[in-house]
């Protein structure tokens, strides 16, 4: 098994672990603002949240039903999750997540007897691992599951792996098989589609269930069309809504 580094920059997706309704804006939140359970500030000044957290009130009273705080990876990317630190030393701990990542994840290939290579790379603001064939076979699809639960699961079991290791939370990406490259593209025409029918009809649009990284995909996508999304309902079933234009 072998594992190979790479620096690229790109932008990505986090794990959404919280109920109700995401209005995915750009707005920075005030100083002072509430922070979501994943260190990110929340947006509680009439924009939405970001997929991954609790009701907010302010001074005011009760904050409208629709606002909700929430995960990365359930709004479109904005500023880098490095804060104030140096770009070099940014990209230095990130790779070093994605070498603890892949360290822990080749003594898991090989106690349970598994093919695959891993390569650890730098997906604009985070880590990335992808366990991928080798020339002793294939990667293992099992590790993907239906819908990509089970990618889902060794993602966040790598993710406390590496934060047991490093002592920082990690916002690490895991694909297996090229599951992630080839569920993207495939989001990627989907939301195209809905976007030019919200855009003709002026009415919103309601797509299927989707993961939080499913649902990052097409937020992303969403904005770059000049539109706003909102996420809506709990987990298995939240689903975005892709909202017309003013």
């Amino acid at each position: 098994m072998s594992t190979t580094n790479e620096t690229e920059q790109s932008t990505d997706e986090q794990v959404d672990t919280q109920p109700d309704v995401t209005h995915v804006t750009g707005q920075v939140p005030e100083e002072g603002a509430p922070v979501s359970e994943d260190g990110e500030p929340t947006e509680e000044q009439g924009q939405a949240d970001t997929g991954d957290g609790q009701v907010a009130e302010d001074e005011a009273g009760p904050a409208p039903q629709i606002e909700q705080t929430g995960s990365e990876e359930d709004r479109p990317a904005t500023a880098s999750a490095a804060g104030t630190r140096s770009t070099g030393t940014a990209a230095e701990d990130l790779v070093r997540e994605g070498e603890v990542a892949a360290d822990f994840l080749e003594t898991l290939l090989d106690i349970a007897d598994l093919d695959g290579d891993l390569e650890v790379d730098v997906d604009g603001d985070r880590a990335a691992v992808a366990l991928v064939d080798s020339e002793d076979g294939a990667a293992p699809r099992r590790l993907v599951g239906p819908g990509g639960s089970v990618l889902e699961a060794l993602q966040e079991l790598t993710r406390l792996a590496v934060q047991a290791e490093t002592g920082e939370r990690s916002r690490l990406m895991l694909d297996v098989a090229g599951y992630r490259a080839d569920r993207r593209s495939t989001l990627v025409s989907q939301a195209q589609k809905a976007i030019a029918e919200v855009k003709e009809s002026g009415e919103r649009r309601e797509l299927e269930p989707m993961s939080a990284f499913e649902r990052k995909v097409v937020h992303d996508e969403v904005l770059a069309a000049g539109l706003s999304s909102e996420s809506e309902g709990t987990d298995p079933s939240r689903y975005v809504v892709i909202l017309p234009a003013d």
